[in-house]
């Protein structure tokens, strides 16, 4: 009499995606969605006759030459990239062909980037489900011009020339008061989110033989000359009082932080958040109100800096 053997594999062990309840907060990458039907306008030859083509067909053979391999952001920011380069490059296809094509190269950079990242959280078991994330993330509304505001300033490694020529071709978003009040608040809200982010993570840039605040304030010095060129005022970032004022930041966000992760119910913690929010918002706003500096605009294209107004 013969035995039949049965042999039984235990399952392999899932990968843990993130599928629980996506938590918000003020730090966190965001997804983002604009009037397609405005870029449309915008990037329309016929309309907007700042547009410089010639330029736009320098920097789509930069893109196809795929210079920007090594550049990477959050595995989350990455993908909000993509998301948004990959419809923009959709919509203007009839509009302005060669724009849209570098909108798509520039969604294939952040796609690769996002699958590498993600691919490196495999490895311990840890992977986002970006199709989940998809749904599921809230997408933040932003205008047209809000939206060059925001990718100047966080592309500057990477896309930085072909964002510089897009504001260029946008004069109406830097030649008045209401501009140099927007361009300080984008400044300083990347520049606190960096700065908050970073030194909340201080043990990964130690160990790389980094200090946190001096490299963050490098970056965001280095960042703010060169937005100089662009933005018709950007924050005196090189006034020490920036940074102690950033520092303070720090100081209550650790406070806030705390808070979030004591025992105490949530009406109790909300009560204590007031006072350390208010000291939050007051710094912010005490920065943001520290005089700016002056700048403007300057032709790229030469190789003199050249003030355009």
């Amino acid at each position: 009499m013969s035995a039949t053997a049965q042999t039984t594999s235990s399952p392999k062990p899932k990968k843990k995606g993130n599928k629980g309840e996506i938590k918000e907060t003020l730090l966190a990458p965001r997804f983002y969605t604009t009037d397609f039907d405005e870029m449309e306008t915008l990037f329309n030859t016929e309309i907007n006759k700042n547009l410089s083509q010639t330029e736009f067909e320098a920097l789509l053979q930069e893109f196809k030459t795929d210079y920007n391999q090594t550049h990477f952001r959050s595995c989350t920011a990455e993908f909000s990239g993509f998301l948004l380069y990959k419809e923009l490059g959709r919509r203007l296809k009839k509009t302005n062909p060669v724009v849209a094509e570098i909108f798509s190269l520039m969604s294939r950079d952040e796609a690769r980037h996002a699958g590498f990242l993600n691919k490196g959280l495999s490895d311990f078991n840890l992977a986002l489900d970006l199709g989940f994330l998809t749904k599921a993330r809230k997408y933040t509304f932003f205008k047209p011009k809000f939206i060059f505001y925001a990718t100047y300033l966080s592309e500057k490694i990477g896309h930085g020339d072909f964002f510089s020529a897009l504001m260029k071709a946008q004069p109406q978003f830097l030649n008045d008061w209401k501009a140099k009040l927007w361009s300080r608040f984008f400044c300083l809200s990347v520049y606190v989110t960096m700065y908050l982010n970073d030194c909340q993570r201080t043990a990964f840039y130690e160990g790389i033989g980094l200090n946190t605040k001096e490299f963050d304030m490098h970056v965001i010095i280095e960042t703010n000359r060169t937005t100089a060129r662009i933005f018709p005022a950007v924050l005196d970032v090189e006034n020490p009082e920036f940074k102690r004022k950033l520092d303070r930041m720090v100081e209550i966000n650790k406070k806030l932080l705390a808070v979030g992760e004591s025992e105490d119910n949530s009406l109790v913690k909300n009560f204590k958040r007031i006072p350390l929010v208010a000291a939050l918002v007051s710094e912010i706003l005490a920065a943001y109100l520290m005089p700016p500096i002056e700048s403007g605009s300057v032709d790229l294209a030469e190789f003199e800096p050249k003030l355009v107004y």
